[in-house]
């Protein structure tokens, strides 16, 4: 039998180690704090910018920066493998796969949005407890849709609640809630759409089980009353519309947040242009195997050239660069999510360090784009107290870069190195 008791003090007495002449991206926002000591102790950040205290462990980052682990508040697990979508590819060697992947990448937990498989469950639960290694497993388990539309079942999506009633509404929440999803995932938009009274149901009933509601989204009128309703996060951007200022307060009285996944709607068109990022390393070594023929073969260049949903793509995220500017300076919380490993094109890994790079395009600053994907999502998981910046007391997890992501947020694919409480646990995907 494991002795974690053991394990624990043991970790406890693990000798300070200190990381020395090292730049901090705290994740708070805050300037860079530049040339400074780190002290890590069993697993946590004991202090910064103080001497290094006796017989400690030292290695020097010169040169080097730190920020703190990111968090994908919108990603799914285990639907994709090679360039195939199917409920059969949900197994638990694929789940940690992929999971391995998101850390190598820098990324330390994902909240799957409701696209779970019944062995998922128990996956989540030892991801939770430590057991497994990898980026740290939330889940929404099994989501909420529309019969004959979204999700789509012929994409794997096959354990989704589809309720016709209020009645069975409530009946499906109250049989999801003791198997304590991070939040529940609904899916609102689509053709059939779902029933204002079905989401509201599923919204009281949640909440009278002390669990918050993420709503698929797309259209402004959509957004307008799931707020009414007393939905807690738009998982989705809003881009039908520009967003009003009411409405953008509304929002913010509301403390709803906003998760604007705009590589979503990039990834959609932007293989057919050829972009600077498409042959590197740092991309080609996230994908599944088969992705980067797929995308890169002229038939599929030519399926997006024509295909009329490839303009709207393109519309639907201006739109929601505008409204992301909007509500970011409006006050909304906004936190990163990507909706990677829902399909092959959206890459888990890499699609993170792309929704901070579309984010700064949409206005924010390098370090703005960077709170949201650390700090922000964190918070949003109920996470912020161990992990999302780097300050004495929480855990000394993040990733070394080689360049200084604050002048270019692109810098933070400069992965040199991944740490998850106070160990060194990946080179990063292009490492040596």
């Amino acid at each position: 039998m494991i002795n974690l008791a053991f394990i624990a003090v043991a970790l406890f007495q693990q000798p300070a180690v200190v990381l020395k002449n090292v730049s901090i991206v705290d994740g708070t926002g805050a300037s860079v704090r530049r040339n400074t000591n780190m002290v890590i102790s069993g697993g946590v950040i004991k202090s910064i910018g103080q001497p290094v205290p006796a017989g400690a462990h030292t290695v020097d980052l010169s040169g080097k920066f730190i920020m703190p682990l990111i968090s994908n508040a919108h990603g799914h697990l285990g639907n994709v493998r090679d360039t195939t979508m199917a409920a059969s590819n949900y197994t638990p060697a694929n789940v940690r796969h992929q999971l391995q992947r998101y850390q190598d990448y820098g990324v330390g937990a994902v909240l799957s949005m409701g696209t779970e498989q019944p062995v998922g469950v128990k996956i989540r639960d030892s991801s939770r407890a430590g057991l497994i290694p990898g980026a740290t497993m939330y889940s929404a388990i099994y989501g909420f849709g529309v019969p004959g539309a979204l999700p789509p079942a012929s994409m794997g999506f096959s354990h989704i609640y589809r309720p016709e009633t209020v009645e069975d509404a409530i009946k499906d929440v109250d049989e999801l809630a003791p198997l304590k999803p991070d939040v529940i995932k609904i899916w609102v938009d689509g053709n059939p759409s779902m029933k204002e009274e079905i989401y509201t149901a599923i919204i009281a009933t949640a909440h009278r089980h002390g669990i918050r509601v993420a709503a698929h989204v797309y259209r402004l009128a959509d957004a307008r009353k799931l707020a009414t309703a007393g939905v807690d996060i738009f998982a989705h951007s809003i881009r039908d519309s520009v967003i009003d200022q009411a409405f953008a307060e509304e929002i913010v009285r509301r403390k709803i947040v906003y998760i604007p996944t705009l590589s979503l709607d990039d990834l959609a068109f932007i293989y057919g242009e050829d972009p600077e990022w498409l042959n590197a390393p740092f991309f080609r070594n996230a994908l599944e195997p088969g992705v980067y023929e797929m995308v890169t073969s002229p038939s599929y260049k030519e399926r997006l050239t024509n295909n009329p949903a490839t303009d709207r793509e393109r519309s639907a995220l201006r739109i929601a660069m505008k409204n992301l500017q909007i509500l970011y300076h409006a006050g909304v919380m906004i936190a990163l999510g990507t909706d990677s490993g829902a399909m092959p094109i959206r890459v888990q890994g890499f699609a993170e360090h792309l929704e901070m790079e579309l984010m700064v395009e949409a206005g924010l600053t390098p370090l703005e784009a960077i709170r949201a994907a650390t700090l922000n999502s964190a918070t949003l998981l109920r996470a912020e107290g161990r992990t999302g910046s780097l300050e004495p007391g929480k855990d000394a997890s993040f990733i070394v870069l080689g360049k200084d992501p604050s002048v270019d947020v692109r810098h933070t694919r400069e992965i040199q190195a991944v740490w998850a409480k106070g160990q060194k646990v990946s080179k990063g995907p292009v490492g040596e």
